[in-house]
């Protein structure tokens, strides 16, 4: 069993960065992946990036041109979105999510999801 949770989030200009942290409590066991979506009012949810701890593969996706990228701390047992170059759209609640299948990129792959942090981007 997995609890992901959160934060990070906070209110920034067009162009600044941000870093989200994700802490996953559960079994030592590292054979699973964390992921980042996240959502705005009326869209669906939108997976941004993943990580398997087994090998450190990961995965960002492509709709953020390269502005976001995952990561982890081992030691803390935490993943990281970077976050640069923001925009008004990247404006959404973002989750942290976790799976104990192989990289997935549909949400619905994932069990375990954290509350979520808001991220607003200004114009």
């Amino acid at each position: 069993q997995v609890q992901p949770v959160e934060s990070g989030g906070g209110l920034v200009q067009t162009g600044g960065s941000l870093r989200l942290s994700c802490v996953a409590s559960g079994p030592d066991d590292r054979a699973y992946t964390m992921a980042w979506f996240r959502q705005s009012p009326g869209k669906e949810r939108e997976f941004l990036a993943a990580l398997h701890w087994d090998g450190g593969m990961a995965y960002n996706e492509d709709s953020v041109n390269g502005r976001f990228t995952i990561s982890r701390d081992n030691a803390k047992n935490t993943v990281y979105l970077q976050m640069n170059s923001l925009k008004p759209e990247d404006t959404a609640l973002y989750y942290c999510a976790v799976s104990f299948l192989y990289l997935p990129r549909q949400h619905y792959r994932y069990p375990f999801w954290g509350q979520g942090t808001q991220v607003t981007v200004s114009s």
